[in-house]
């Protein structure tokens, strides 16, 4: 089986949809910037490339019409190149890579650009009532795929006993790690500035300075009367993209590119779609156990911070330290959550830390809307 590895991989900045920095980008012109940027970046040969998957939460409006293969042609690529566009919710650009990664392995391929992108400012969410499935949407929790995530988050804290006053430290601490890596620069060494009609974007909005949890604890509950989960400790809606080049390893030595990890593994699970934010835990599980390691051997796992709940109930199951291995450089809560986007971004932001610490195994993983989750495993090379 051949090794896969990732050469180049980088992302835009992410902006609150609808009154935040990218609100008027067409989501096709924000990721085919960064798949330019990305191919240039990898040292390959464009004509190389044998495939290209993009993933998007919402393949409909301007993310329709197999967003894949405008994208390709709007970066400059050739007409040659194909492209498809795949959706698995939250894991989509994920999703996209582990298509790589099972054709590369099997020689099928030997180099694939995949790419995320979602813009919640220009398509949202446009599922009608009477489009859902009777059968699938009778709020019995086992059946009700189309029930609200606040409201799986609102379950998972219930089932899995997580605290309001947990769940608003965690938020405080995420805003807190991703200011600091922000002022630090660490995040623009995974950002590519985007020019939008606003002017120039070169960092993310979301990150707060001044979030702390006196004034999250005074937010009031927002998907359930007496609830636990608020705007304050559930991520926002956003608008990014990225892209990233995967290639067979004998490849990439023979070309003289320049490797930045392997990829050596990938796994999915379902859960009950009530509970949703759990998905990670046999998602991890699986991967781990293909891999023969234990949590604690594996030095950063960025974990998608959906909501605290979720994340709290993951970490605490798996076992995974809150203070030396969880999202050391903040998540979601402060940096978003572009849907099709956040599966690629975690790789990113997870090969950015392992570098910044000289760590080499990590995990990047997430729960998926519908009741899925996804992980996958990394080495630094």
């Amino acid at each position: 089986m051949r090794s896969v590895v990732i050469v180049s991989l980088l992302r835009t900045p992410i902006g609150r949809a609808g009154k935040g920095s990218l609100r008027d980008m067409r989501p096709d012109d924000l990721v085919a910037g960064v798949i330019a940027r990305a191919v240039a970046d990898s040292g390959l040969a464009p004509d190389l490339l044998d495939d290209h998957v993009l993933g998007t939460g919402y393949p409909e409006g301007r993310q329709g019409s197999n967003l894949a293969r405008r994208a390709s042609l709007l970066a400059g690529l050739s007409p040659a190149l194909p492209g498809s566009t795949v959706t698995r919710f939250c894991a989509s650009s994920l999703q996209a890579a582990r298509i790589a990664t099972h054709a590369i392995r099997c020689g099928e391929a030997q180099a694939y650009l995949v790419s995320g992108v979602e813009s919640v400012s220009q398509v949202g969410r446009t599922l009608k009532e009477e489009d859902k499935h009777p059968e699938l949407s009778s709020g019995e929790q086992i059946t009700d795929v189309y029930i609200p995530m606040g409201l799986t988050a609102e379950n998972v804290a219930e089932r899995w006993d997580v605290s309001r006053e947990d769940m608003d430290a965690l938020a405080a601490e995420s805003h807190r790690r991703a200011v600091a890596a922000t002022g630090a620069g660490f995040f623009a060494r995974e950002i590519l500035p985007v020019h939008s009609p606003q002017g120039p974007v070169t960092a993310d909005d979301g990150p707060r300075p001044d979030t702390d949890r006196d004034k999250l604890a005074a937010l009031p509950p927002a998907f359930r009367p007496g609830g636990t989960v608020t705007a304050g400790n559930s991520c926002s809606l956003n608008d990014g993209a990225v892209a990233a080049v995967l290639v067979d390893e004998q490849l990439a030595e023979s070309q003289g590119l320049p490797v930045r990890a392997r990829i050596l593994g990938t796994a999915v699970s379902g859960v009950d779609p009530a509970v949703m934010g759990v998905g990670p835990i046999d998602a991890v599980r699986r991967l781990l156990d293909r891999a023969g390691l234990r949590i604690d051997e594996v030095d950063i796992v960025e974990l998608n911070e959906a909501f605290a709940s979720q994340v709290l109930a993951v970490s605490r199951t798996l076992g995974i330290d809150l203070d030396e291995q969880l999202n050391p450089y903040g998540g979601a809560l402060a940096l978003g959550h572009p849907f099709g986007m956040t599966g690629l971004r975690l790789i990113g932001t997870l090969l950015n830390g392992l570098e910044t610490t000289g760590g080499r195994l990590g995990i990047a993983t997430l729960c998926v809307g519908g009741g899925q989750g996804m992980a996958v495993l990394l080495e630094r090379v």
